[in-house]
This record gives structure tokens, C-alpha cells and sequence, in this order.
């Protein structure tokens, strides 16, 4: 395993390079590390994160949770009224709500939270892989824009921006979407629906547009970071024998400790794994209202002519 402060790394992969670098000024210099609040929402098994920089109370909405009743077609705002509540009481100020990528197994609250609390919408640039293949299987229509227009922001391999006086680099790491993107924020890394907790493993890679092999490299790609990188993760779903739940960890415990990729699993050895694995696994419970909201950026489909917005199930397709 290559070390990112080794001049080869850096002139293969300067991305990681600045990002490795970042988390190493972040670890040295406390000012740089941000102060991230979780809010878990056991309906979804989602975590929400939002981080800020402590000296200037600028902030960051990380996979915002819009709850809802597939059963009725009923959307509520409990999980998203706590960030609401929880940013006003600390009197933070949003620049960004992010999206690690199109979210298959909970709704975005994003719309709704910036119009409460602000922020720039944005996800990864894949985004448009995505809407192509997911606009087609809903038969969206050419009323739906497929160039990520609903997002106010796309963002690039490599990219920087900033939370407050804390940088930020956006990371692409795709392979369970081709959108999935993961964002270093000080020494802190959202990395979406990469890795789990160490003892829970991976994530699965079988949907359209998928890979188990991208997803690997991603995965190696993130675990070239600093050994204390904090690691927050989208989803926890308690490994047998765990009682509680749990999303966050660092990058020297997924390299020692994760079940399905620690250092020395070879890339052939987890392609294998991984897709016998997603094979048992049945689709999302809300994979259908799910990816139709979040390929149009947390909007519901357009309303028909009686007023009413639809979520379509295509039959015997997925």
C-alpha cells in the first residue's frame, strides 16, 4: 500500500495528494478541524451530518433525510426539523446542503431545508449518468432535464471549496452509483455510501449504472488517506453481535478491521464477494419514490394536470 505523502502517489493522483495534505495541516492545527453533529434516522438507517467551522459558524448539510410513508405517499419533516432546530440554536450559517449522490433508500430533504435554513444544493457531475439511465426507466419524459440543472453546484473530481475557513476537495468515488462523490472537510471525510462500519463491511454495487471493481478502487483510493481521517459514513445497520448504532470511524480502522476490504483483500477477491453478495439482496423499500425525487434534486415529479405529483413503479423492470 502506497503512502499519499510519497512523491509517486502525489504524481499519480494529485487529488488524493491534496487531500492526504489537507487532513495532515487539519490533524496538526486544531482550527482546521471541523465540528460535525449526526442526526440518525432509524426509519432509513441514514445519517445526516452537519459540519461547521467553529470560528466562523459556516456550515454544511451532508444527506438530509425527508421522511417518507410509501405505504400512503405521505411526506413529513421530523428528521429534517432537527437539523433546522439544531442549526438555529447554534446560530450556524449554511453555505452548502450536499448530496454524496442520487440516494436509492431515502429521500433528500434538501429543497425543503433551504428554504428554512439556505445553502447551495449540489452533488457530484455524474449526476447526469444517472438521470439518463433513471429518466429513461421512469419514462420522465423530455419535460425532465437531464444535465443536473435541478442542482445548484456539480462537483468534479478535484474540486475545492470551503466550509467557512476550513477547505474542502471533493473526492469521485463511484461504483455503487456513478455519481457517488466524497467530501474531505478539514480531517473529516463524508464518504456517502462507500464503505460502512468496520464490521459491517461495503456497499453493494448492483444497481444501474453500478460496479463492484470501481467501487473497490474507490474504496482503496479513500483508505490512501491519513490513518486518522475521520470517517462519517451515510448508513449504519448494527452488525450482528453490535447493539448500537454507529457512523463514525477512521481510515487506520477500515484499512485493519473492515470484513470485506481490510488491507490485503485482493480487487478480484472482493468483485467476487460483492457480487454474489448483492444477488441475496432485495431493492431498497423506497427505492422507487427515492430515486425519482433525488435525480430531480429533492423535487417531486411535476404535478398532473389535477394538481398532484405521482411516483411511477415500473412493472417488471428493476
Amino acid at each position: 500500500m502506497s503512502d499519499p505523502s510519497d512523491p509517486h502517489c502525489s504524481a499519480t493522483d494529485p487529488v488524493l495528494a491534496a487531500a492526504a495534505s489537507q487532513v495532515r495541516a487539519a490533524v496538526a492545527d486544531p482550527g482546521l478541524r471541523p465540528v460535525v453533529r449526526s442526526f440518525f434516522d432509524e426509519e432509513t438507517f441514514t445519517a445526516t451530518h452537519v459540519v461547521h467551522d467553529p470560528a466562523t459558524k459556516k456550515a454544511a448539510v451532508i444527506d438530509s433525510v425527508l421522511n417518507y410513508e410509501a405505504s400512503s405517499g405521505r411526506a413529513k419533516h421530523g428528521s429534517a426539523q432537527m437539523v433546522v432546530d439544531y442549526v438555529r440554536e447554534s446560530g450556524l450559517e449554511v453555505e452548502w446542503q450536499l448530496e454524496t449522490h442520487a440516494h436509492a433508500d431515502h429521500l433528500s430533504a434538501a429543497p425543503w431545508l433551504q428554504d428554512r435554513i439556505g445553502g447551495k444544493l449540489a452533488i457530484g457531475a455524474d449526476i447526469i449518468r444517472v438521470q439518463e439511465v433513471f429518466g429513461k426507466i421512469f419514462n420522465a419524459g423530455t419535460e425532465f432535464a437531464r444535465d443536473g440543472s435541478q442542482f445548484d453546484h456539480l462537483f468534479h473530481d478535484g474540486d475545492t471549496f470551503g466550509v467557512g475557513n476550513i477547505p474542502a476537495i471533493a473526492l469521485h468515488v463511484p461504483g455503487h452509483t456513478p455519481a457517488d462523490m466524497a467530501f474531505v472537510i478539514g480531517d473529516a471525510a463524508f464518504i456517502g455510501d462507500t464503505l460502512f462500519m468496520p464490521d459491517y463491511g461495503t456497499a453493494r454495487a448492483d444497481f444501474p449504472g453500478g460496479d463492484a471493481r470501481a467501487l473497490f478502487r474507490s474504496i482503496r483510493r479513500l483508505l490512501l488517506l491519513p490513518d486518522e481521517t475521520r470517517l462519517f459514513l451515510c448508513h449504519d445497520y448494527k452488525a450482528p453481535g453490535r447493539d448500537a448504532f454507529a457512523w463514525e470511524t477512521t481510515v487506520g480502522a477500515e484499512r485493519a478491521q473492515n470484513v470485506h476490504v481490510h488491507d490485503g483483500v485482493d480487487e478480484d477477491d472482493f468483485v467476487a464477494m460483492r457480487s454474489a453478495r448483492d444477488k441475496t439482496l432485495s431493492l431498497p423499500t423506497l427505492i422507487m419514490p427515492s430515486v425519482q425525487v433525488n435525480m430531480r434534486g429533492g423535487h417531486m415529479p411535476e404535478p398532473e394536470d389535477n394538481g398532484v405529483s405521482y411516483i411511477k413503479v415500473p412493472v417488471n423492470k428493476l
